[in-house]
Protein backbone atom coordinates (compact mmCIF):
# COMPACT_ATOMS: atom_id res chain seq x y z
CA UNK A 1 0.00 0.00 0.00
CA UNK A 2 1.32 3.44 -0.95
CA UNK A 3 2.20 5.59 2.08
CA UNK A 4 2.37 9.39 1.78
CA UNK A 5 1.97 12.46 3.95
CA UNK A 6 -0.87 14.20 2.10
CA UNK A 7 -3.42 13.08 -0.49
CA UNK A 8 -5.39 15.79 -2.29
CA UNK A 9 -8.55 14.64 -4.01
CA UNK A 10 -9.14 16.79 -7.07
CA UNK A 11 -6.81 18.58 -9.48
CA UNK A 12 -9.00 21.64 -9.93
CA UNK A 13 -8.31 25.17 -8.72
CA UNK A 14 -8.46 24.43 -4.97
CA UNK A 15 -6.60 21.11 -5.12
CA UNK A 16 -3.78 22.38 -7.33
CA UNK A 17 -3.34 25.47 -5.22
CA UNK A 18 -3.27 23.48 -1.98
CA UNK A 19 -0.66 21.16 -3.48
CA UNK A 20 1.48 24.11 -4.52
CA UNK A 21 1.21 25.67 -1.06
CA UNK A 22 2.65 22.47 0.43
CA UNK A 23 5.61 22.41 -1.95
CA UNK A 24 9.13 22.91 -0.67
CA UNK A 25 8.52 21.45 2.79
CA UNK A 26 9.69 17.89 2.21
CA UNK A 27 6.26 16.30 2.31
CA UNK A 28 5.18 13.40 0.13
CA UNK A 29 2.11 14.82 -1.62
CA UNK A 30 -0.13 13.05 -4.12
CA UNK A 31 -2.86 14.85 -6.08
CA UNK A 32 -5.51 12.55 -7.58
CA UNK A 33 -8.14 13.25 -10.23
CA UNK A 34 -10.28 11.04 -12.45
CA UNK A 35 -9.95 13.55 -15.33
CA UNK A 36 -7.37 13.26 -18.07
CA UNK A 37 -6.03 16.80 -17.57
CA UNK A 38 -5.73 19.10 -14.53
CA UNK A 39 -7.59 22.38 -14.10
CA UNK A 40 -10.23 21.83 -16.77
CA UNK A 41 -12.68 24.35 -15.27
CA UNK A 42 -9.88 26.89 -15.09
CA UNK A 43 -9.17 26.30 -18.77
CA UNK A 44 -12.72 27.13 -19.90
CA UNK A 45 -13.39 29.92 -17.40
CA UNK A 46 -13.78 33.55 -18.38
CA UNK A 47 -14.26 32.69 -22.04
CA UNK A 48 -10.91 30.91 -21.99
CA UNK A 49 -9.09 33.81 -20.29
CA UNK A 50 -9.73 32.89 -16.64
CA UNK A 51 -11.27 35.52 -14.38
CA UNK A 52 -8.80 34.43 -11.70
CA UNK A 53 -9.81 36.76 -8.84
CA UNK A 54 -11.78 39.84 -7.87
CA UNK A 55 -10.22 42.78 -6.03
CA UNK A 56 -13.56 43.48 -4.30
CA UNK A 57 -13.59 40.11 -2.51
CA UNK A 58 -15.29 40.29 0.91
CA UNK A 59 -17.03 37.67 3.01
CA UNK A 60 -20.40 39.19 2.07
CA UNK A 61 -19.79 38.48 -1.63
CA UNK A 62 -20.34 34.81 -0.76
CA UNK A 63 -23.46 32.79 -0.03
CA UNK A 64 -23.44 30.24 2.82
CA UNK A 65 -25.63 28.96 5.64
CA UNK A 66 -22.83 30.28 7.91
CA UNK A 67 -22.35 33.75 6.37
CA UNK A 68 -19.02 34.71 7.99
CA UNK A 69 -17.40 31.28 7.76
CA UNK A 70 -15.23 32.20 4.76
CA UNK A 71 -13.89 35.43 6.32
CA UNK A 72 -10.88 33.89 8.05
CA UNK A 73 -9.55 32.01 5.03
CA UNK A 74 -10.15 35.01 2.75
CA UNK A 75 -8.20 37.24 5.15
CA UNK A 76 -5.33 34.75 5.14
CA UNK A 77 -4.89 34.85 1.37
CA UNK A 78 -6.08 37.96 -0.46
CA UNK A 79 -6.58 38.73 -4.14
CA UNK A 80 -3.34 40.73 -4.08
CA UNK A 81 -1.48 37.60 -2.97
CA UNK A 82 -2.64 35.66 -6.00
CA UNK A 83 -1.85 38.61 -8.28
CA UNK A 84 1.71 38.50 -6.93
CA UNK A 85 1.96 34.84 -8.00
CA UNK A 86 0.60 35.68 -11.44
CA UNK A 87 3.09 38.52 -11.82
CA UNK A 88 6.02 36.30 -10.80
CA UNK A 89 4.92 33.77 -13.39
CA UNK A 90 5.03 36.48 -16.05
CA UNK A 91 1.33 36.18 -16.88
CA UNK A 92 -0.09 39.41 -18.30
CA UNK A 93 -3.52 40.42 -17.04
CA UNK A 94 -6.06 43.21 -17.13
CA UNK A 95 -8.90 44.49 -14.95
CA UNK A 96 -12.47 44.66 -16.15
CA UNK A 97 -15.46 46.24 -14.39
CA UNK A 98 -16.09 45.59 -10.69
CA UNK A 99 -12.54 44.45 -9.87
CA UNK A 100 -12.56 41.39 -12.16
CA UNK A 101 -9.06 40.32 -13.22
CA UNK A 102 -8.51 38.31 -16.43
CA UNK A 103 -5.49 36.91 -18.24
CA UNK A 104 -4.54 38.80 -21.38
CA UNK A 105 -3.74 35.42 -22.94
CA UNK A 106 -5.13 31.95 -22.43
CA UNK A 107 -6.33 30.47 -19.14
CA UNK A 108 -3.98 27.54 -19.67
CA UNK A 109 -1.20 29.84 -18.42
CA UNK A 110 -2.79 29.75 -14.96
CA UNK A 111 -3.11 25.96 -15.08
CA UNK A 112 0.55 25.64 -16.07
CA UNK A 113 1.59 28.00 -13.24
CA UNK A 114 -0.36 25.98 -10.65
CA UNK A 115 1.03 22.62 -11.83
CA UNK A 116 4.62 23.91 -11.90
CA UNK A 117 4.14 25.46 -8.46
CA UNK A 118 3.46 22.00 -7.01
CA UNK A 119 7.08 21.03 -7.67
CA UNK A 120 7.78 17.41 -6.68
CA UNK A 121 4.17 16.61 -5.75
CA UNK A 122 2.90 13.57 -7.66
CA UNK A 123 -0.01 14.37 -9.97
CA UNK A 124 -1.95 11.22 -10.85
CA UNK A 125 -4.70 11.63 -13.43
CA UNK A 126 -7.28 9.09 -14.58
CA UNK A 127 -7.60 7.75 -11.04
CA UNK A 128 -11.07 7.56 -9.50
CA UNK A 129 -11.57 7.86 -5.76
CA UNK A 130 -14.26 5.63 -4.26
CA UNK A 131 -14.08 6.49 -0.56
CA UNK A 132 -12.11 7.25 2.58
CA UNK A 133 -11.65 5.04 5.65
CA UNK A 134 -10.80 6.97 8.85
CA UNK A 135 -8.20 5.63 11.25
CA UNK A 136 -4.85 6.53 12.75
CA UNK A 137 -3.92 7.20 9.14
CA UNK A 138 -6.57 7.91 6.55
CA UNK A 139 -7.01 5.29 3.84
CA UNK A 140 -8.09 6.52 0.41
CA UNK A 141 -9.67 3.86 -1.78
CA UNK A 142 -8.98 4.44 -5.48
CA UNK A 143 -9.30 2.66 -8.82
CA UNK A 144 -5.50 2.25 -8.75
CA UNK A 145 -5.38 0.78 -5.26
CA UNK A 146 -5.44 2.19 -1.71
CA UNK A 147 -3.25 5.01 -0.43
CA UNK A 148 -2.65 5.85 3.22
CA UNK A 149 -1.87 9.38 4.41
CA UNK A 150 -1.72 11.47 7.54
CA UNK A 151 -3.82 14.16 5.86
CA UNK A 152 -6.45 14.01 3.13
CA UNK A 153 -7.80 17.15 1.45
CA UNK A 154 -11.12 16.83 -0.38
CA UNK A 155 -11.09 19.31 -3.28
CA UNK A 156 -13.43 17.45 -5.61
CA UNK A 157 -15.57 20.45 -6.56
CA UNK A 158 -19.33 20.41 -7.04
CA UNK A 159 -21.84 19.06 -9.55
CA UNK A 160 -21.70 21.93 -12.02
CA UNK A 161 -20.76 21.25 -15.66
CA UNK A 162 -20.90 17.42 -15.57
CA UNK A 163 -19.51 17.22 -19.12
CA UNK A 164 -16.21 18.34 -17.56
CA UNK A 165 -16.36 15.31 -15.27
CA UNK A 166 -18.04 16.90 -12.23
CA UNK A 167 -19.57 14.41 -9.78
CA UNK A 168 -20.96 14.45 -6.26
CA UNK A 169 -18.19 12.25 -4.82
CA UNK A 170 -17.09 14.94 -2.36
CA UNK A 171 -20.55 15.08 -0.82
CA UNK A 172 -20.63 11.28 -0.62
CA UNK A 173 -17.29 11.27 1.19
CA UNK A 174 -18.52 13.96 3.59
CA UNK A 175 -21.73 12.10 4.43
CA UNK A 176 -19.96 8.76 4.81
CA UNK A 177 -17.53 10.29 7.32
CA UNK A 178 -20.22 11.89 9.50
CA UNK A 179 -20.50 15.38 8.02
CA UNK A 180 -23.71 17.19 7.24
CA UNK A 181 -24.27 18.36 3.66
CA UNK A 182 -26.36 21.46 2.94
CA UNK A 183 -28.77 20.71 0.07
CA UNK A 184 -27.09 21.45 -3.23
CA UNK A 185 -28.54 23.24 -6.27
CA UNK A 186 -27.19 24.89 -9.43
CA UNK A 187 -25.82 28.42 -9.00
CA UNK A 188 -24.80 31.17 -11.43
CA UNK A 189 -27.19 29.60 -13.91
CA UNK A 190 -29.80 30.83 -16.45
CA UNK A 191 -33.46 30.76 -15.36
CA UNK A 192 -36.21 29.12 -17.39
CA UNK A 193 -39.85 30.17 -17.91
CA UNK A 194 -43.22 28.49 -18.32
CA UNK A 195 -44.73 28.42 -21.80
CA UNK A 196 -47.05 31.40 -21.24
CA UNK A 197 -44.17 33.61 -20.12
CA UNK A 198 -42.06 32.56 -23.07
CA UNK A 199 -44.59 34.21 -25.38
CA UNK A 200 -43.00 37.54 -24.47
CA UNK A 201 -39.40 36.53 -23.82
CA UNK A 202 -38.63 33.92 -26.49
CA UNK A 203 -39.09 36.32 -29.46
CA UNK A 204 -36.59 38.62 -27.72
CA UNK A 205 -33.84 35.97 -27.60
CA UNK A 206 -30.47 37.66 -27.97
CA UNK A 207 -31.65 41.07 -26.68
CA UNK A 208 -29.59 42.41 -23.76
CA UNK A 209 -30.46 45.29 -21.44
CA UNK A 210 -28.95 46.85 -18.31
CA UNK A 211 -31.33 45.74 -15.55
CA UNK A 212 -31.83 45.15 -11.84
CA UNK A 213 -32.86 41.69 -10.62
CA UNK A 214 -34.22 41.53 -7.07
CA UNK A 215 -35.53 39.06 -4.49
CA UNK A 216 -37.21 39.93 -1.18
CA UNK A 217 -35.99 38.92 2.27
CA UNK A 218 -36.84 35.41 3.48
CA UNK A 219 -37.21 34.16 7.04
CA UNK A 220 -36.72 30.48 6.23
CA UNK A 221 -34.25 29.86 4.79
CA UNK A 222 -32.90 33.13 6.16
CA UNK A 223 -32.00 35.62 3.47
CA UNK A 224 -31.71 39.38 3.30
CA UNK A 225 -33.30 41.24 0.41
CA UNK A 226 -30.85 41.04 -2.48
CA UNK A 227 -30.51 42.74 -5.87
CA UNK A 228 -27.96 42.89 -8.67
CA UNK A 229 -27.53 45.58 -11.35
CA UNK A 230 -25.97 44.23 -14.54
CA UNK A 231 -26.78 43.01 -18.02
CA UNK A 232 -29.86 40.82 -18.55
CA UNK A 233 -30.12 38.60 -21.64
CA UNK A 234 -33.32 37.17 -23.08
CA UNK A 235 -33.02 33.55 -24.27
CA UNK A 236 -35.26 31.02 -26.01
CA UNK A 237 -35.80 29.34 -22.62
CA UNK A 238 -36.00 32.35 -20.29
CA UNK A 239 -33.36 34.74 -18.99
CA UNK A 240 -29.58 34.79 -18.62
CA UNK A 241 -26.84 37.43 -18.42
CA UNK A 242 -24.81 38.50 -15.37
CA UNK A 243 -27.73 40.00 -13.41
CA UNK A 244 -29.71 36.76 -13.74
CA UNK A 245 -26.74 34.49 -13.06
CA UNK A 246 -26.04 36.44 -9.88
CA UNK A 247 -29.61 36.32 -8.56
CA UNK A 248 -29.99 32.65 -9.53
CA UNK A 249 -27.72 31.57 -6.67
CA UNK A 250 -30.22 33.10 -4.23
CA UNK A 251 -33.43 32.20 -6.06
CA UNK A 252 -35.53 29.35 -4.65
CA UNK A 253 -37.97 27.24 -6.64
CA UNK A 254 -41.41 28.86 -6.73
CA UNK A 255 -40.18 32.37 -5.93
CA UNK A 256 -41.22 35.45 -7.88
CA UNK A 257 -38.41 37.54 -9.33
CA UNK A 258 -38.65 41.33 -9.65
CA UNK A 259 -36.97 42.93 -12.67
CA UNK A 260 -36.36 46.60 -13.41
CA UNK A 261 -35.44 46.99 -17.08
CA UNK A 262 -34.42 50.64 -16.70
CA UNK A 263 -33.10 51.08 -13.14
CA UNK A 264 -31.04 54.18 -13.93
CA UNK A 265 -33.95 56.45 -15.00
CA UNK A 266 -37.71 56.74 -14.47
CA UNK A 267 -39.68 55.84 -17.60
CA UNK A 268 -42.89 57.68 -16.63
CA UNK A 269 -41.21 61.07 -16.24
CA UNK A 270 -39.32 60.64 -19.51
CA UNK A 271 -42.52 59.73 -21.40
CA UNK A 272 -44.40 62.72 -19.97
CA UNK A 273 -41.55 65.07 -20.88
CA UNK A 274 -41.48 63.70 -24.43
CA UNK A 275 -45.26 64.19 -24.66
CA UNK A 276 -44.92 67.86 -23.73
CA UNK A 277 -42.11 68.41 -26.21
CA UNK A 278 -43.70 66.65 -29.20
CA UNK A 279 -46.63 64.36 -28.53
CA UNK A 280 -47.27 63.34 -32.12
CA UNK A 281 -44.44 60.81 -31.95
CA UNK A 282 -45.38 57.18 -31.35
CA UNK A 283 -45.01 55.66 -27.88
CA UNK A 284 -42.82 52.87 -29.26
CA UNK A 285 -40.42 55.40 -30.81
CA UNK A 286 -39.87 57.21 -27.52
CA UNK A 287 -39.55 54.01 -25.48
CA UNK A 288 -36.97 52.72 -27.96
CA UNK A 289 -34.75 55.67 -27.00
CA UNK A 290 -34.52 54.21 -23.51
CA UNK A 291 -34.64 50.46 -24.17
CA UNK A 292 -33.46 48.14 -26.96
CA UNK A 293 -35.82 48.60 -29.92
CA UNK A 294 -37.13 45.03 -29.96
CA UNK A 295 -37.79 45.10 -26.23
CA UNK A 296 -39.54 48.48 -26.43
CA UNK A 297 -41.75 47.23 -29.28
CA UNK A 298 -42.68 44.06 -27.36
CA UNK A 299 -43.68 46.02 -24.25
CA UNK A 300 -45.74 48.50 -26.28
CA UNK A 301 -47.47 45.71 -28.18
CA UNK A 302 -48.26 43.87 -24.94
CA UNK A 303 -49.84 47.10 -23.60
CA UNK A 304 -51.98 47.42 -26.72
CA UNK A 305 -50.26 50.65 -27.78
CA UNK A 306 -48.81 49.56 -31.12
CA UNK A 307 -48.89 52.58 -33.44
CA UNK A 308 -50.35 54.78 -30.66
CA UNK A 309 -49.28 58.44 -30.43
CA UNK A 310 -47.78 59.70 -27.19
CA UNK A 311 -50.08 62.76 -27.20
CA UNK A 312 -53.15 60.52 -26.91
CA UNK A 313 -52.01 58.74 -23.75
CA UNK A 314 -53.21 59.89 -20.31
CA UNK A 315 -50.88 59.87 -17.33
CA UNK A 316 -52.41 56.70 -15.95
CA UNK A 317 -51.59 54.75 -19.11
CA UNK A 318 -48.03 56.05 -19.21
CA UNK A 319 -47.70 55.16 -15.55
CA UNK A 320 -48.87 51.60 -16.24
CA UNK A 321 -46.35 51.32 -19.08
CA UNK A 322 -43.59 52.55 -16.76
CA UNK A 323 -44.63 50.03 -14.10
CA UNK A 324 -44.25 47.26 -16.67
CA UNK A 325 -40.69 48.37 -17.35
CA UNK A 326 -39.66 49.01 -13.74
CA UNK A 327 -41.71 46.33 -12.03
CA UNK A 328 -41.79 43.25 -14.23
CA UNK A 329 -42.53 40.29 -11.98
CA UNK A 330 -41.91 36.79 -13.22
CA UNK A 331 -42.01 33.38 -11.57
CA UNK A 332 -39.38 31.16 -13.23
CA UNK A 333 -40.20 27.46 -13.37
CA UNK A 334 -36.60 26.40 -12.88
CA UNK A 335 -33.00 26.72 -14.05
CA UNK A 336 -30.99 25.20 -16.87
CA UNK A 337 -29.47 22.94 -14.23
CA UNK A 338 -25.95 21.76 -13.56
CA UNK A 339 -25.35 21.41 -17.30
CA UNK A 340 -24.74 25.17 -17.61
CA UNK A 341 -24.35 26.20 -13.95
CA UNK A 342 -20.98 27.73 -13.17
CA UNK A 343 -21.05 26.66 -9.51
CA UNK A 344 -22.87 24.46 -7.01
CA UNK A 345 -24.68 26.20 -4.16
CA UNK A 346 -24.65 24.26 -0.87
CA UNK A 347 -22.19 21.56 0.08
CA UNK A 348 -20.31 20.36 3.13
CA UNK A 349 -21.83 22.10 6.15
CA UNK A 350 -19.47 24.78 7.45
CA UNK A 351 -20.53 24.01 11.02
CA UNK A 352 -18.64 20.72 10.68
CA UNK A 353 -15.40 22.46 9.64
CA UNK A 354 -12.91 24.72 11.36
CA UNK A 355 -13.04 28.15 9.68
CA UNK A 356 -9.30 28.84 9.94
CA UNK A 357 -8.02 25.52 8.64
CA UNK A 358 -10.98 23.94 6.78
CA UNK A 359 -10.22 20.87 8.93
CA UNK A 360 -13.02 18.45 9.76
CA UNK A 361 -14.37 18.64 13.31
CA UNK A 362 -15.13 14.92 13.18
CA UNK A 363 -12.25 13.15 11.41
CA UNK A 364 -8.63 14.03 12.33
CA UNK A 365 -6.50 14.83 9.30
CA UNK A 366 -9.45 15.37 6.92
CA UNK A 367 -10.03 18.72 5.16
CA UNK A 368 -12.62 20.06 2.70
CA UNK A 369 -11.80 23.02 0.44
CA UNK A 370 -13.15 24.88 -2.57
CA UNK A 371 -16.54 24.37 -4.19
CA UNK A 372 -17.35 21.19 -2.25
CA UNK A 373 -17.85 23.39 0.83
CA UNK A 374 -21.07 25.38 1.41
CA UNK A 375 -19.43 28.63 0.28
CA UNK A 376 -20.51 30.08 -3.07
CA UNK A 377 -19.17 33.33 -4.49
CA UNK A 378 -20.74 35.89 -6.79
CA UNK A 379 -19.99 35.95 -10.49
CA UNK A 380 -16.69 37.60 -11.38
CA UNK A 381 -13.70 35.73 -9.95
CA UNK A 382 -14.90 35.32 -6.37
CA UNK A 383 -15.13 31.52 -6.53
CA UNK A 384 -11.56 31.24 -7.74
CA UNK A 385 -10.43 33.44 -4.87
CA UNK A 386 -12.24 31.10 -2.45
CA UNK A 387 -10.41 28.16 -4.07
CA UNK A 388 -7.02 29.83 -3.58
CA UNK A 389 -7.81 31.03 -0.03
CA UNK A 390 -9.31 27.75 1.23
CA UNK A 391 -6.48 25.73 -0.33
CA UNK A 392 -3.94 28.01 1.31
CA UNK A 393 -5.68 27.72 4.70
CA UNK A 394 -5.67 23.92 4.61
CA UNK A 395 -2.02 23.78 3.51
CA UNK A 396 -0.97 26.15 6.29
CA UNK A 397 -2.77 23.98 8.83
CA UNK A 398 -1.18 20.79 7.50
CA UNK A 399 2.30 22.31 7.66
CA UNK A 400 1.71 23.23 11.28
CA UNK A 401 0.36 19.80 12.22
CA UNK A 402 2.40 16.76 13.31
CA UNK A 403 2.66 13.94 10.77
CA UNK A 404 1.48 10.50 11.87
CA UNK A 405 4.16 7.84 11.49
CA UNK A 406 4.02 5.86 8.27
Amino acid sequence: MKQVDVVILGAGAAGLFCGGSLAGHGLRVVVLDHARAPGEKIRISGGGRCNFTNLATRHDTFLSDVPRFCASALAGFRPEDFVALVNRAGIAWHEKAQGQLFCDGRATQVVRMLVERMGPAELRLGVAVTGILPGERLRVETSAGPIEAAHVVVATGGKSIPKMGATGIGYDIAAATGHRVVDTRPGLVPLTFARQDLELSAPLAGVAVAARASLPALKAPRRKAISFDDQLLFTHRGLSGPAILQISSYWRAGEELALDLRPQNGIAAALKLARREGGRVQVATVLARMLPERLAAAIVDEAGLEGARLADQPDVRLGALADRVHGWRIRPVGTEGYRTAEVTVGGVDCRDLDARSLRSRHVPGLYFIGEVVDVTGWLGGYNFQWAWASGHAAARAILGAPMAAA
